[in-house]
């Protein structure tokens, strides 16, 4: 299916996680070491997207995950999170902070909406975000592959979205675990690449 099938006005990028604390190398995951090229190739990789997308009249979506802060500002992170990622201290994924934000190569995206957990609908105002704006299909791309993309993308299926999966916008910390969510991940979505939602888009904006 082309994204021809629903017009670019009801289409949005949804940028998933690709923030300072995740990409840049000053932020909580690159001073920890955490990064990988593959991610780090993404924002150039979509900008293009992006920008034909909202001149098509589409919007773009970045949704950010977020470490609340509790007593004292030290963040609320699951159990699991912590024994995963122990580097993460106070101040790392703040709402508003520099580290929290969407990378600047990305930079405004028409809506941002915080999220908790892996799916970027759960406990989130995304889905009535989307909904208000009249939003039919999701253009999925982020970080990472296996977790918050995959969730998000799962969740959109059964919200009844179309969704589509850019194999080559999306990325792991390993290629392995990225082509085996990828794959995992055919049965509720289309897996195409941004060269050629792209080029669909500058077709249906030529017609």
């Amino acid at each position: 299916m082309s994204i021809a099938a629903v017009p670019t006005d009801k289409t949005a990028l949804l940028i998933v996680d690709l923030q300072n604390d995740f990409l840049h190398p000053d932020g909580a995951y690159g001073r920890a070491g955490q990064s990988v090229p593959e991610i780090a190739a993404l924002p150039a990789r979509i900008k293009p997207l992006a920008a034909a997308l909202r001149a098509a009249g589409g919007l773009v979506v970045s949704t950010q995950f977020t470490l609340v802060p509790g007593r004292g500002g030290e963040p609320m992170i699951s159990p699991h999170l912590k024994q995963l990622r122990p580097f993460l201290k106070k101040g790392d994924f703040l709402p508003g902070a520099w580290g929290h934000q969407l990378v600047d190569a990305l930079q405004p995206a028409d809506v941002s909406v915080e999220k908790i957990a892996y799916s970027a609908f759960y406990m989130t105002r995304l889905e009535w975000v989307l909904r208000k704006t009249g939003i039919e299909r999701l253009i999925a791309c982020g970080i990472v592959t296996n977790g918050g993309v995959a969730s998000t993308v799962r969740d959109a299926h059964v919200r009844e979205f179309e969704i589509t999966v850019l194999t080559d916008g999306c990325a792991a910390f390993t290629p392995a675990v990225h082509a085996t969510a990828i794959e995992a991940l055919r049965p509720v979505a289309r897996i195409t690449t941004v060269a050629e939602v792209l080029a669909e888009i500058r077709a249906e904006a030529g017609a």
